[in-house]
């Protein structure tokens, strides 16, 4: 077995890990008293060498912790970390950890916005790295290079490259999910309220391409990485519920016809916003045109809104085939 630094252990799932204990100054503490005085924690990583980094800077946070706690129960200013610090974003008012004031329920608040604020800077770099270069050719090298914190942070908070993509691939769904209840159709009319769905999701997969790399890559991985991930179906459901809702309040005041299925409108209004973006560049070499031509997407953008107007359209006397 290799010589590890010491708190550092392999867990019995293979895992490295740490095991730490509480100084007994800090017994009384409020953040640890009637805890147990021993903390245990897995990297998640299986590998020596990256499990170890990620070990050292989970041991480093501790004693920032720690130095924290002093500092709140003292008054005494708490000594300088030796490692690395957690860095936050750049123009956050946030502190560091060692600079945290003396109330201790400030003090874990603190922390965790620190924390919060990384884990998001992390997210935001790999975002664009992972739909540069796909998860294969993405370096968490690389994206540690584009933050302002470290790679040995990065495993701290994410386990592995693996678990960081497919958090990355959630962050993407978020973003789009959260655009669509920002709307507050519920206020609207039906056909202005799908009028207004249509044009942002248009807008949305032309301002975020990341995105699209995104799921087209995770469909070359054939969606194993969020396969089985319950906050991401539970996430997207909201927007086939968002579409059934408003298809519901079209049928009752006669703007809308009836039958329509929810995840098929939905899948029709993505498709065509979605390959716009995908296949911008395939589109130009075959056909020669440029989807995102200033003079034409204003185009694509009404082709799209009344296509699934008129698609809705409640029949009308006279038109029914025999």
């Amino acid at each position: 077995m290799p010589l590890l630094p010491k708190n550092v252990r392999i867990g019995r799932n293979g895992r490295i890990g740490i095991l730490k204990k509480i100084p007994r100054d800090l017994w009384q503490h409020p953040h640890y008293a009637n805890k147990s005085k021993v903390i245990e924690r897995s990297t998640g990583i299986a590998d020596i060498e990256e499990g170890t980094k990620a070990a050292l800077a989970m041991l480093e946070t501790l004693e920032q912790e720690f130095a924290a706690a002093r500092k709140a129960t003292s008054g005494q200013s708490a000594p300088k970390s030796t490692g690395q610090t957690v860095s936050p974003l750049p123009g956050s008012t946030i502190e560091t950890p060692t600079d945290f004031p003396g109330d201790a329920t400030t003090t874990s608040r603190q922390r965790t916005q620190v924390g919060e604020d990384t884990r998001r800077d992390i997210l935001f770099a790999a975002m664009h790295e992972f739909a540069e270069r796909g998860l294969l050719g993405a370096r968490v090298d690389d994206i540690a290079a584009r933050t302002r914190t470290t790679k040995p942070m990065i495993y701290y908070h994410f386990g592995s490259k693996e678990k960081l993509y497919a958090a990355v691939m959630e962050e993407a769904y978020v973003g789009v999910r959260s655009k669509e209840q920002s709307l507050h159709l519920d206020d609207l009319p039906p056909v202005e309220a799908m009028r207004r769905l249509v044009e942002v999701t248009f807008d949305h997969h032309a301002a975020y391409p990341e995105y699209v790399r995104l799921v087209c890559a995770e469909n070359m991985e054939r969606g194993r990485h969020i396969t089985g991930r319950h906050s991401l179906v539970q996430r997207n459901a909201i927007a086939i519920e968002t579409v059934s809702r408003l298809l519901e309040r079209g049928e009752k005041t006669g703007a809308f016809r009836r039958g329509v299925d929810p995840f098929h409108l939905h899948f029709f209004i993505n498709s065509f916003c979605f390959m716009r973006v995908s296949n911008r560049y395939t589109v130009y070499a075959v056909f020669g045109k440029d989807l995102w031509d200033p003079d034409d997407v204003p185009l694509q953008r009404e082709m799209i809104v009344e296509a699934v107007l008129r698609y809705l359209k409640p029949d009308t006397p006279g038109t029914h085939a025999d």
